[in-house]
């Protein structure tokens, strides 16, 4: 299994698969053929159908600025929802061509060629296994996770980390409108600074979380730089849970360090046996995966036994599976601002459940990876990405909530 590194990575938004993914392309595309004149840049399936609410164009730009670029809504024999065909000529001549793929949370592919990570730092290839090892060498999830990956990789994760907090302050305080054209206003800043009188602390606890989610999604919606956890549409989760334990718990960063590459590693097993791509498999796949990492990545910072973090994780993945990835207009505001939210306070009623609950459970976080593997294969492809389906197809901007 690769490094976990590649599970967190920095960038802007809106979309790691349709932005992250394809400015990097872009950029090795044009690296090899620096003497060619014109670049032509066709865009398949997902990327396609909603590269423009993406900001995909405006992606590759930056990487090629004169590229011309077709939306190719037609082709449907893909080997990937996520495919550009990228040209270069000179004096009207091509002198190269390359299909290259966005597999998700800004991962590239390119055709034939072997993978940009391709070196594996874990035998292990799944969660039964490395539990296996943590308890043969007598390590904690944390500890096999230096002993695969070094000490160097901490000093990673605190650049990740740093990142991810700076897109809570900022989108906390920002106000106005996200760009598109659907009227969304900013609500992080609202939510914070609201108050009620004899309010809960549970319900407190839970304003504060969907504050800081909606303020990384926001961030991502307003194509600022954001951390892929696993990915773009689902970078709010994971950092606003993080951000509560330490900002207003006062977990020391050392501990949520160790959290955060607990979160890793189990983004990394779910993009090593199923995918982390909404084109693939829907937003179980993004939302889905960011939940599971979170409760893992909080059940860790509790000190749970394994069996514990596993359980949260399956718990918070279970229940998102089926989960359309439908948005409106092609981007990534409704609902996928929302369900960062809601899906932050779910992996912590994962970890309430695996902590009481463990000791019988059925269904292994194995499983359950398997599972929505197979689902997302199973959806109609206009609920992957495609903004056929779902909210995308019965929005109305002028009659809210009723049929076009």
């Amino acid at each position: 299994m690769k490094s976990i590194r590649s599970v967190y990575r920095i960038g802007n938004g809106p979309s790691s698969s349709h932005t992250v993914g394809p400015y990097r392309a872009a950029a090795l595309f044009r690296a090899r053929y620096p003497k060619a004149s014109r670049f032509i840049v066709t865009l398949y399936g997902s990327l396609a159908f909603t590269g423009e609410g993406h900001s995909t164009g405006k992606a590759i730009r930056n990487a090629i600025p004169d590229a011309e670029i077709i939306f190719d809504r037609k082709e449907h024999d893909l080997p990937h929802p996520n495919t550009m065909l990228f040209i270069a000529e000179k004096d009207g001549q091509e002198i190269g061509r390359a299909r290259i793929f966005s597999i998700g949370g800004g991962s590239i592919q390119v055709e034939n060629e072997p993978s940009e990570e391709d070196t594996h730092v874990y035998p292990e290839t799944c969660f039964s296994e490395i539990m296996d090892s943590c308890r043969s060498l007598g390590l904690n999830l944390p500890g096999l996770i230096r002993l695969r990956e070094g000490d160097s990789l901490y000093d990673f994760l605190a650049v990740v980390w740093e990142a991810m907090k700076d897109a809570v302050q900022r989108g906390l305080n920002t106000e106005g409108i996200l760009p598109g054209g659907l009227g969304i206003t900013r609500k992080a800043k609202l939510l914070l600074e609201k108050r009620c009188y004899n309010e809960a602390a549970e319900v407190t606890m839970n304003r504060v979380i969907a504050a800081y989610a909606y303020a990384v999604s926001e961030e991502n919606a307003d194509e600022h730089i954001v951390v892929t956890a696993p990915t773009c549409g689902s970078c709010g989760v994971l950092p606003a849970v993080l951000n509560y334990m330490e900002h207003d718990r006062g977990f020391p960063e050392e501990e949520i360090l160790d959290a955060l590459a607990v979160a890793g590693l189990v983004g990394n097993i779910i993009r090593e046996n199923a995918s982390i791509s909404g084109a693939e498999c829907g937003c179980q796949a993004e939302i889905g995966s960011a939940c599971s990492m979170t409760a893992a990545a909080l059940a860790s910072l509790y000190r749970l036994n394994i069996d514990q973090i596993e359980y949260a994780a399956e718990i918070a993945m279970e229940h998102n599976l089926g989960l359309t990835c439908d948005p409106v207009g092609g981007l990534v505001q409704i609902p996928c601002i929302e369900r960062n939210a809601v899906a932050a306070m779910r992996a912590i009623s994962s970890v309430n459940l695996s902590r009481f609950l463990y000791e019988t459970r059925k269904i292994s976080f194995d499983n359950v990876i398997a599972t929505m593997y197979r689902t997302g294969r199973d959806l109609n492809e206009k609920y992957r990405e495609t903004s056929h389906g779902g909210l995308a197809n019965l929005y109305n901007t002028n009659r809210l909530g009723k049929r076009q």
